[in-house]
């Protein structure tokens, strides 16, 4: 299984424009062949601990159910016009991945 989480720092970060992103995330990617589980959402602004990174406006975490799956998700025509369509309004996108085991029982 593979975790892949995406945090987004928007130059343009109102309501309006974080929102466009979200419904572009579910409109675009989570119909992508391979997905466990997606979601999108805004920052959490009231976890102001000093641990939080408060350094993006949207985050995208997908749950594939492997290295393949992702794979097959990065080079897709759905994600590809997601990236076209959306990256001029990113200041930067962030990417961590993590391979986990299933133990879901």
């Amino acid at each position: 299984m593979l975790i892949h989480n995406v945090y987004f720092a928007l130059k343009d970060s109102s309501d309006k424009a974080r929102q466009h992103l979200i419904d572009e995330c579910y409109t675009c990617l989570s119909g992508i062949s391979g997905i466990r589980s997606f979601y999108s959402g805004v920052l959490a602004e009231k976890n102001k601990r000093p641990v939080n990174d408060l350094g993006f406006n949207v985050g995208l975490h997908v749950v594939f159910e492997s290295q393949e799956a992702h794979d097959n998700y990065q080079t897709s025509e759905l994600h590809n016009e997601f990236v076209e369509r959306n990256s001029d309004n990113w200041e930067n996108a962030r990417v961590f991945d993590t391979t986990a085991a299933d133990r879901s029982g």
